[in-house]
């Protein structure tokens, strides 16, 4: 018997998208989050691709952030309301990032993550994120730090083939309309 595929709606961040986001910073985050006012800040970069992620009960259930700056691409922030985790919307959303990096031609992907959040490390490194190295310090609210992860050139096998079968099995599981 096979799984109901969940249907999810990837678009861009609005500013119309903003307060809902701030309820799941707020959720994930605690008192510790972005500010509204860098959410409307990111979303007029031209450097920033910033996306809200939607149920199949249209309700605002996640959002993810990323920079393009030549041919390297930084995400900023990846954040799933915690009463939505575990049904793949994380992988959904990173799945938009790296394709949009395969559409700007850009050819590595690099983020800072908590050294203690385990599941979020899981999922970077199942999608070809390795570590290299520590920013000591790096979080503000706990001067926790922050694992510094990078991928390989998208474009070379090494990454592309598990990426294209993890995103095959994605498929299988969530589908994602833009």
């Amino acid at each position: 018997m096979s799984e109901k595929v969940e249907v999810v709606k990837i678009k861009k961040m609005t500013p119309e998208d903003v307060d809902g986001i701030m309820q799941i910073e707020a959720a994930a985050y605690g008192e510790h989050h972005w500010s509204k006012a860098s959410f409307i800040n990111e979303i007029s970069n031209e450097l920033a691709f910033y996306y809200a992620l939607y149920n199949q009960d249209e309700v605002l259930a996640g959002y993810a952030g990323c920079w393009h700056i030549l041919d390297e691409a930084h995400i900023t922030t990846i954040a799933i309301h915690p009463g939505y985790r575990r049904r793949k919307y994380g992988q959904a959303l990173l799945s938009q990032i790296i394709k949009d990096c395969y559409a700007d031609k850009i050819k590595y992907i690099t983020l800072e993550v908590r050294v203690s959040n385990e599941p979020a490390i899981n999922l970077y490194s199942k999608y070809g994120f390795s570590s290299f190295g520590t920013r000591k310090g790096y979080y503000q609210d706990n001067n926790e730090d922050a694992l510094i992860m990078w991928t390989k050139n998208i474009f070379f096998d090494e990454f592309k083939q598990p990426y294209d079968k993890l995103i095959s099995i994605l498929g299988e599981q969530i589908k994602i309309n833009e």
